[in-house]
């Protein structure tokens, strides 16, 4: 049944082009309808939306988007969504045609990383041009999202212009302030303990921006799943370096890095936010953990006390 629900997407999505969310169509009264694929979307949108508009996360806590397929309430939200907001750069993986049909109907549909500058991106194949999409967890880099979504708002509901942008700086300024949070509590670690070794390479960002040396036991994407060779490789490489932690991540099934903890001694140093947030109203440290500033937190924090 999810096979033939998801093979007729398309075309239920393409006759949707004259709904709510066409691009010339102006939204109804009340609050502007959104549609965000992950969490970390979602907030963006919640940050600078604020009442303004009515929110629908299509992926919670712990939900993978690199396999994630769409419902038929996806389908029914999407539809009456008039704006649609994804991360794009093959997160989304299952669903990236889907949304490509919709934007090429006629639907506002907006990948939040089309406006960042591709120098910055991490490349991982030079023939296909593919980038990593794992681009919240450089924090000023994902600040570059605010600027777009805010247009993209503005676009669809130009009556709130102001508000929106007012929110957009606002919450740019709040994720520089961050970003200095988590350079600080990184430079706390001994260099040569900066080792990150994680389900998957999800947090090749992070690594780049502040100062890790990052080892995933699968790829960029969980669509292919790890080897004995892979295990083999890692468990060697974690002798090694004498590695004290290794980290499980919420979207990832833990019982093969618990098998690696089992073989090589290195503890499991904590549970990392990768693909998606926390739970909503989750309260940690004093944040929300269901927020990207919760979670970038809970995840330095984790990293930070396993290291140290």
């Amino acid at each position: 049944m999810s096979r033939l629900i998801f093979s007729l997407l398309p075309l239920l999505l393409l006759a949707a082009c004259s709904k709510p969310g066409s691009a010339d169509s102006k939204p109804a009264n009340g609050p502007l309808r959104v549609v965000a694929t992950t969490g970390m979307v979602g907030d963006l949108a919640r940050q600078i939306g604020g009442n303004r508009i009515a929110l629908i996360t299509l992926m919670g806590p712990g939900v993978d988007p690199h396999l994630y397929k769409a419902t038929a309430s996806d389908v029914s939200n999407l539809q009456q969504a008039d704006v649609i907001l994804y991360s794009g750069l093959h997160l989304e993986g299952r669903m990236a045609d889907l949304l490509a049909s919709m934007q090429q109907a006629g639907r506002r549909v907006a990948a939040v990383t089309d406006a960042m500058p591709h120098e910055r991106l991490i490349s991982t194949d030079s023939a296909s041009k593919a980038h990593d999409p794992h681009v919240w967890f450089d924090v000023a880099l994902w600040s570059e999202t605010v600027g777009p979504v805010a247009e993209v708002l503005v676009a669809a509901d130009p009556a709130h212009a102001a508000e929106y942008r007012e929110r957009a700086a606002r919450a740019r300024e709040q994720m520089l302030a961050l970003d200095a949070w988590v350079r600080t509590t990184a430079a706390t670690i001994p260099e040569d303990r900066r080792i990150l070794v994680t389900s998957h390479d999800a947090f090749g960002y992070f690594g780049r921006a502040y100062g890790f040396q990052v080892v995933g036991l699968q790829g960029i994407s969980t669509v292919t799943e790890a080897g004995l060779a892979d295990m083999a490789k890692l468990a060697d490489y974690i002798r090694e370096r004498k590695v004290p932690a290794i980290f499980v991540e919420s979207s990832v099934s833990h019982m093969t890095l618990e098998r690696i903890s089992a073989d090589t001694g290195a503890r499991i140093g904590g549970e990392l936010f990768s693909d998606a947030m926390g739970t909503p109203g989750l309260i940690e440290d004093g944040y929300d953990v269901g927020t990207y500033e919760g979670m970038v937190r809970h995840n330095m924090n984790t990293v930070a006390r396993a290291l140290q």
